[in-house]
């Protein structure tokens, strides 16, 4: 019986360990948590400020995807190549409208609150022009599903411009995020509410 206590101890506090920070090495998954991994805190600091990485060597994006856990909802933007540590810059804000780059036009985000994301990851290869990311402007993420989600509402590609990818999140209220990079990837939570968040 004690051993049983001590394993189940030893998991619970591996899902709490993940919903505040992952430690180097870690897996990004983006789908949901499970038993062995659920996250019993969701106290951490995030806040809903602007979070901004200016250092960057870009990479061409692969792929977008999402996933829900039980503190937040998550979206993790996948970079192609080898994990070189190389820095991806992203800038994400809570914003009035979405309003695509270079043309300014409102890209509508269903939600109550749009959270842009910007993420130094071209939609295409910048030497040879050939796309590797089939995202439509205007349109949902491809192959992204939110439905059933706590706090995401609505995706939308707002298109790639100098080097950058743009993505309009709808969310259901202006609420805590934050934003890391995990190797290739560059990933954003949003947590499901107020509570236990600064």
């Amino acid at each position: 019986m004690r051993r049983l206590s001590r394993g189940l101890a030893a998991a619970l506090l591996a899902g709490a360990g993940l919903a505040a920070a992952l430690p180097a090495g870690t897996a990004v998954a983006a789908g949901p948590a499970t038993a062995g991994t659920a996250v019993t805190s969701c106290g951490v600091d995030w806040g809903s400020l602007p979070k901004v990485s200016t250092d960057s060597r870009y990479k061409p994006l692969r792929d977008i995807r999402t996933g829900t856990h039980e503190c937040y909802d998550r979206m993790v933007f996948d970079t192609l190549g080898p994990d070189t540590g190389a820095p991806i810059g992203y800038h994400v804000r809570y914003v009035d409208q979405l309003r695509q780059d270079g043309s300014g036009e409102v890209i509508p985000v269903g939600g109550g609150a749009i959270l842009e994301v910007r993420v130094a990851a071209p939609s295409y290869d910048p030497e040879t022009g050939q796309a590797t990311y089939d995202g439509k402007v205007r349109q949902p993420l491809p192959g992204v599903d939110i439905t059933g989600y706590r706090t995401f509402r609505d995706t939308r590609y707002g298109g790639s411009f100098e080097g950058d990818t743009q993505v309009g999140l709808g969310v259901r209220a202006k609420l805590p995020f934050r934003v890391f990079q995990v190797g290739n990837r560059v990933v954003v939570d949003v947590a499901h509410s107020w509570r236990g968040f600064h």
